[in-house]
């Protein structure tokens, strides 16, 4: 008897360790981006196991720091770094702040109808929220407003950072999805104010806005502690 049950936890211990370096190499690879929810039943079903080794495997990531687990959300991809997503989206709202501003005399009608046709994409898909997709129709409605900046080496550091970004997390809509709601009407007011030839300082000011209350959005959720900080960096 003794001897059947060290065998099982035997077995249990060598699927544990199977998931383990399943989850891991996903991890390591991109497959599973920080944000991306680990559903220990679809991890079990895919390694022809139960939930037990798989739950063992996921523990041990947790204890590493690979993985975070939040009650009644479960498992999920940690964030590689908190204050590197911070310091990119910081920076990020301050040069497409500029970069939109300074693109904003040379974008054509075409350019804001186009604009204003992506937001429209990003309100529909609303309906059926996903993260990954409202992240790179965003990325696109963006793109289009400030790709207009004369400046090359301002438009450089924008990409940098929005390629930054992209390893830091999966998509900061998959933490805070009700910000999406605020993000596409903050859209429309920010297409409203160039599209009216609002003063320059107006649009940068509109566009460092509506990033940074995305970062703020995203610390209240994830350290509500630091929400006073984050609400000071749309200040600036």
């Amino acid at each position: 008897m003794a001897h059947g049950q060290m065998s099982e936890t035997a077995r249990t211990r060598s699927k544990s360790q199977q998931a383990y370096h399943w989850i891991q190499e996903r991890i390591a690879g991109g497959e599973f981006t920080p944000g991306y929810r680990l559903v220990l039943g679809s991890i079990a079903h895919e390694l022809d196991m139960s939930v037990v080794p798989v739950r063992e495997a996921i523990r041990r990531l947790e204890a590493e720091g690979l993985v975070t687990f939040e009650q009644h959300v479960g498992a999920r991809v940690a964030m590689i770094d908190d204050s590197q997503y911070r310091q990119s989206m910081e920076a990020l709202a301050l040069l497409e702040g500029a970069a939109t501003a300074l693109a904003a005399r040379h974008l054509t009608a075409d350019d804001l109808r186009r604009a204003r046709d992506l937001n429209r994409r990003l309100v529909e898909s609303l309906d059926d929220f996903e993260p990954h997709l409202f992240t790179s129709l965003n990325h696109r409605f963006h793109a289009v407003l400030f790709a207009a900046c004369p400046n090359p080496r301002l438009l450089a550091l924008v990409d940098a950072e929005w390629v930054r970004l992209g390893h830091l997390r999966d998509s900061t809509f998959s933490f805070v999805p009700g910000r999406a709601h605020e993000s596409v009407r903050e859209h429309d007011a920010l297409v409203d104010l160039i599209e009216s030839g609002a003063p320059l300082a107006d649009v940068e000011r509109a566009a460092r806005g509506h990033r940074s209350a995305t970062l703020a959005a995203y610390l209240s959720h994830e350290h509500p502690d630091e929400a006073p900080a984050a609400a000071g960096v749309t200040t600036v």
